[in-house]
């Protein structure tokens, strides 16, 4: 026996809006839909959902359902059926209660937008390269060609609004009579109906598919950034375009390198032997590895740069720097022999400490950036 409680078949409140009834219907079509569910009482199932659809999707007959709690011919006549209240209600919300409604949008509509994310390697990032996302989202019916309508059959011209996709409603109230312009309720401002509704897709028309596509990532990109695929959104109503594919890039943290705008820190230890000395260490690029010569004297956060070794530009062109960052490590496992070189040279040094204001790394990492 068929199930007459159509919120309780589509699972939503009785306060429901239009979207969250067309949600539900979406996704208990697609659950029940013959050609995919293959539980015994998927036909009855899915002719439930969509009576229950077909009453809870149209304003008049779902009002007349909320007060009857049935939709039949007789019952006070379907076609302008109106609550008094409703009425006063509608006039009032129309530019304060005097003058003309509008109706809805009836012409082409943009689809919406779709976004995601991407994670790639520091690497990847720095040099660009190209990847390949899957994505979920709603694609026209290859069944009907994204017309809703059942192969062989077309949609009709909506009878109520003659095809216009609105409607007039004359109302008389103690303010005098109005007239409101609003969007056709049967046909949902598209100006036609779908007498004999697609099975695969249910009459929508749509429906979600999984797709997978490449993506350009550019050199340089940043963490946070997002890429525009234009087009690559869900379709558009009425003949309006596609949406666009937003793509939010993610970059995994390297091992040593840090990045600040086009340029990339790395901090590197020496022994104070090749401090006081002098000297030249190999130092890990992008690029591979580049020799570096340490100054004799250096001390600990002294920054050293090697142009053209950064980040590429992502607009401008060229490349950052690479800066390195330097810390004398002090021993803290020495040899006999060790100890006594250590004491013979600092029985030469003097015992003197002097106390000078210098500068600190960030002051020291400003100026080597120049700002």
């Amino acid at each position: 026996m068929a199930n007459n409680n159509y919120y309780g078949v589509l699972g939503v409140s009785k306060d429901a809006s239009q979207d969250t009834v067309k949600q539900a219907y979406r996704k208990l079509a697609r659950k029940y839909h013959p050609d995919v569910s293959r539980e015994p009482d998927t036909e009855e199932r899915f002719k439930e959902i969509n009576a229950a659809y077909e009453v809870l999707s149209d304003p008049q007959k779902r009002s007349m359902y909320d007060r009857f709690g049935t939709v039949k011919p007789g019952m006070g006549g379907f076609e302008g059926f109106h609550d008094p209240f409703d009425i006063f209600s509608e006039v009032f919300s129309n530019l304060g209660g005097f003058g003309f409604g509008s109706a809805g949008r009836t012409g082409p509509r943009r689809g919406r937008d779709i976004r995601s994310k991407l994670t790639i390697t520091f690497e990847e990032a720095a040099f660009g390269v190209e990847k390949e996302i899957a994505i979920q989202r709603l694609e026209n019916c290859k069944i009907c060609h994204g017309t809703g309508a059942e192969p062989g059959t077309q949609p009709e011209r909506c009878p109520q609004c003659n095809g216009t996709g609105q409607v007039r409603q004359a109302q008389q109230t103690f303010l005098g009579s109005f007239v409101n312009i609003v969007t056709c309720p049967r046909c949902e401002g598209t100006g036609r109906i779908i007498p004999h509704p697609c099975q695969s897709c249910a009459g929508e028309g749509q429906i979600y598919q999984r797709k997978r596509m490449s993506i350009h990532i550019p050199a340089g990109i940043a963490e946070g950034m997002s890429i525009r695929l234009t087009g690559e959104g869900e379709p558009g109503e009425r003949g309006g375009p596609a949406g666009n594919l937003y793509v939010n890039v993610q970059v995994k943290p390297h091992a040593y390198f840090k990045r600040q705008d086009d340029d990339i820190l790395l901090e590197m230890k020496i022994n104070i032997a090749q401090a006081a000395l002098g000297t030249t260490i190999k130092v890990p690029t992008l690029d591979g590895e580049r020799e570096l010569p340490i100054p004799a004297g250096i001390q600990s956060n002294t920054v050293l740069r090697m142009r053209g070794l950064g980040l590429p530009r992502l607009r401008s062109g060229g490349r950052g720097n690479q800066l390195i960052v330097i810390q004398v490590a002090t021993p803290q496992q020495l040899t006999e022999a060790q100890r006594q070189l250590l004491r013979e040279l600092a029985s030469t040094l003097g015992t003197e400490i002097v106390v000078e204001e210098k500068q600190g790394f960030v002051e020291r990492l400003k100026e080597t950036l120049g700002l």
